[in-house]
């Protein structure tokens, strides 16, 4: 199977030079190249593209369509060399996203979840968890992005942070409170005093080796904090995730706007950009997985008085 693994290769070459970054693509090819191996067939073929996308057996049906359609693309692009390369039809897998339903947190929730962080072990671990999930309750930030950050991103005269190469490869700057960032200069203190016993890293959160801190152990971490806790899903929500902060953070935003009376609908666009959304449709779609929000909405919209020709 070299030729499918030159062909990704290419494939992969050709798309990031357009642009795209394909981190999720470029696992999940390579993956299929394995597979391939292990069957030992012809080739690539629509029933085995089909075969590897369903192998997680319990997973959701729209993941087996997003793997699939990762195939489709590079089967289209192998077409166009050889047009006798078998594509996998669209209508194959054939399911519909569902957005995960949030868990709210509450702020009583949230100072109990950095409280159980502070009890992590050794204490250098204990002060990352706690900064990293007070960020990202105070900010809203993707996970990703926090993890991403640079010492250089962060701007304690300015008081603002950098993100860079987003979710949707733009950048953006993000005001902080001056608490928040006091947080963030205490860490660094913290942290600089930890890794005189490491080479030194670019990033602004590191692990108790010294290195970045990755997404993976970040998600462990933070579910056994909220089993320690005692969370669990309640009446309308979801499973509490760590991206939940952000849906909390969003949430209490609008909230307050509503309480104390803002203009949410012009201030709406302010929010999806510090939040980093590409449109303002996104931060909407708070409205309608919140029941309090809703009603505020509601209540405002019958309080404008009708306008009659």
């Amino acid at each position: 199977m070299s030729d499918v693994r030159h062909a990704i290769d290419d494939y992969l070459r050709l798309r990031r030079a357009l642009g795209f970054k394909l981190r999720q693509h470029e696992t999940a090819l390579r993956d299929f190249a394995r597979y391939l191996d292990r069957q030992g067939g012809p080739g690539m073929t629509t029933e085995l593209a089909v075969a590897w996308a369903t192998a997680p057996e319990h997973a959701h049906p729209y993941t087996w369509k997003r793997r699939l359609s990762i195939i489709r693309g590079f089967a289209r692009y192998l077409q166009s060399l050889d047009p006798d390369t078998d594509v996998p039809s669209a209508d194959h897998l054939a399911a519909r996203y569902q957005r995960p339903i949030p868990f709210i947190y509450t702020q009583d929730e949230i100072r109990a979840l950095i409280r159980a962080a502070g009890e992590l072990t050794p204490e250098f671990r204990a002060i990352t968890y706690q900064t990293l999930l007070g960020l990202l309750a105070s900010t809203g930030m993707r996970v990703g992005e926090a993890l991403r950050l640079n010492r250089a991103d962060v701007d304690a005269h300015a008081q603002h942070l950098t993100i860079r190469s987003t979710k949707f490869g733009k950048s953006r700057i993000v005001p902080l409170h001056a608490t928040v960032m006091q947080a963030l200069v205490a860490y660094g203190g913290r942290r600089g005093e930890y890794m005189t016993r490491w080479p030194i890293t670019d990033s602004f959160f590191v692990s108790i080796r010294g290195s970045r801190l990755l997404d993976p152990p970040v998600h462990r971490t933070f579910r056994r904090l909220v089993t320690g806790v005692g969370l669990s899903p309640r009446a309308g929500s979801g499973i509490p995730r760590i991206h939940d902060l952000r849906h909390s953070f969003t949430v209490a935003t609008l909230r307050d706007w509503y309480a104390t009376g803002q203009p949410v609908a012009s201030q709406l666009p302010l929010l999806s950009a510090y939040l980093g959304h590409v449109n303002p449709v996104s931060t909407y779609w708070y409205l309608q997985t919140d029941p309090t929000l809703l009603r505020l909405a509601i209540e405002r919209a019958e309080r404008i008085p009708t306008v009659r020709p």
